[in-house]
């Protein structure tokens, strides 16, 4: 798994992993874009399934996830069909997924962006960019064995 940072923007602020992934951009891209599949492939453990929402995601969606405890609500801010899907939460950070084709499947690149926040220090402080990068570590690796 690689990490990268998104050009133009601070490297604290992301968290990110690269993997490739044995299968094609459509198939990884319906299982993102399907919030009823979130759950088999979170990393974070903390998803427990759907509240409401379309069954596929697009530009605009809104969509709420029950997780322990609590419940989240999300919008699609970027969505390109097939290659790019993000969502934000109410706090202002967004999950960001990039697909490109590459010879024997699929580059997957999975992004906790907390640029937006305002208490940007304090989520650091608090260990959230630690647990993203474990949670996107074990998200990218259930995606794989999926496809393996």
């Amino acid at each position: 798994m690689s990490t990268t940072a998104r050009p133009g923007t601070p490297t604290a602020a992301l968290v990110s992993r690269r993997v490739v992934v044995g299968a094609p951009p459509s198939v990884i891209f319906a299982l993102l874009a399907a919030p009823g599949e979130h759950a088999a492939l979170d990393g974070t453990g903390e998803i427990q399934g759907v509240v409401d929402g379309p069954q596929r995601l697009e530009s605009g969606s809104v969509f709420r996830m029950r997780m322990k405890g609590y419940t989240t609500t999300n919008t699609v801010v970027e969505f390109e069909d097939g290659a790019l899907i993000a969502w934000r939460h109410r706090g202002r950070h967004v999950w960001r997924w990039q697909l490109r084709a590459v010879p024997g499947g699929t580059e997957v690149t999975e992004t906790f962006d907390y640029t937006a926040k305002r208490t940007r220090r304090l989520v650091e402080l608090a260990g959230f960019p630690r647990r993203a990068g474990t949670a996107i570590d074990r998200t990218l690796t259930a995606l794989q064995a999926r496809f393996a």
